[in-house]
């Protein structure tokens, strides 16, 4: 059965707030959650960016939801400490946890003050920290020079089984990439030719495991307000690689995507009244073989959409 779970965005919601929304996920009917590790928003208009590694403690205890989040080893994060958080969640929820590896992008990992490399040399480091993340996670001692170092690190508290490692892909080429060492593969809504190109890209590859959907939506009562909540929250996200990759601070986001207008942004958001609507675009992405699919309403107020998806789009996709 196709796993319809929610995004749960720290750039935009309070962590505190954000937690009483995935409890209020799960009473709706949300079968997961999943939220991405940031240092900074995507704009100040976003306003937050909690950690998501404490977060995610605090919402695996405070609901029966499976998590995953999306991480970028490398350079903010020394692979060791990353494999070392991945298996403390894991031992302590066993099989609810997921972590999906991606390359990173400035706006994070800057902070550091090393040089933000090339595309080709941040998947080189990244498959040398998914190497060493794996034998670690093995209960193996790893010494590993390379792009990365690690000097006789153990990771001693180990789940029984390791939580998979999921790629991070939005081109044909890095889906591709991803299925030589993925346990499964998660990219972002695009339109449905994108999709299939990923799609096969990854599977053609020999790519193992569930193919992920994050979806980025807006809903509203009226149209005049999903539009405006879209176009103010998430017009910084509408830039394609490498863009988004290589621009390294919330407010040059916010200089860069000034006259981004509601058509550009409805072009990477669904946006809509129609619950209906939701419900077969959904069903659509899931007909795809999307077999977790994790909404995200890029508006700060979460309660609305959870209560109005729960009631109206859950059954209409699971129908």
């Amino acid at each position: 059965m196709t796993v319809i779970g929610v995004h749960a965005s720290h750039e935009q919601v309070h962590p505190t707030v954000l937690l009483d929304a995935v409890r209020r996920a799960e009473e709706v009917g949300f079968d997961a959650a999943m939220s991405s590790d940031h240092f900074s928003p995507w704009s100040s208009r976003q306003g937050q960016s909690a950690f998501a590694w404490s977060w995610l403690g605090a919402a695996l205890q405070a609901t029966s939801l499976p998590f995953g989040v999306v991480n970028a080893p490398g350079q903010r994060y020394h692979p060791a400490i990353i494999a070392q958080a991945i298996g403390t969640l894991g031992a302590m929820y066993p099989g609810r946890f997921w972590a999906a590896l991606g390359s990173g992008e400035a706006s994070n990992e800057h902070i550091t003050g090393e040089v933000w490399p090339d595309k080709a040399t941040r998947n080189a480091r990244l498959r040398e920290c998914v190497e060493v993340i794996r034998a670690l996670l093995r209960g193996e001692e790893v010494t590993h020079h390379g792009l990365v170092t690690v000097d006789r690190a153990r990771v001693w508290t180990l789940p029984e089984e390791p939580p998979l490692l999921v790629g991070a892909a939005v081109s044909p080429e890095t889906a591709a990439w991803c299925a030589e060492w993925a346990d499964g593969l998660i990219t972002v809504n695009a339109p449905v030719e994108q999709l299939v190109k990923v799609r096969d890209a990854y599977r053609e590859a020999g790519g193992r495991g569930k193919l992920h959907l994050q979806v980025h939506l807006s809903w509203a009562e009226n149209e005049d307000e999903a539009r405006a909540v879209a176009h103010e929250q998430w017009r910084s996200n509408v830039f394609a690689p490498p863009v988004c990759w290589d621009l390294d601070l919330a407010e040059t986001f916010d200089v860069v995507s000034e006259h981004v207008s509601a058509e550009q942004v409805a072009s990477v958001v669904n946006i809509s009244t129609d619950l209906g609507w939701h419900a077969k675009t959904v069903r659509e992405y899931v007909e795809l073989g999307f077999e977790e699919v994790y909404l995200h309403h890029v508006g700060q107020e979460q309660r609305r959409f959870l209560d109005a998806f729960g009631e109206h789009v859950l059954p209409g996709v699971r129908a």
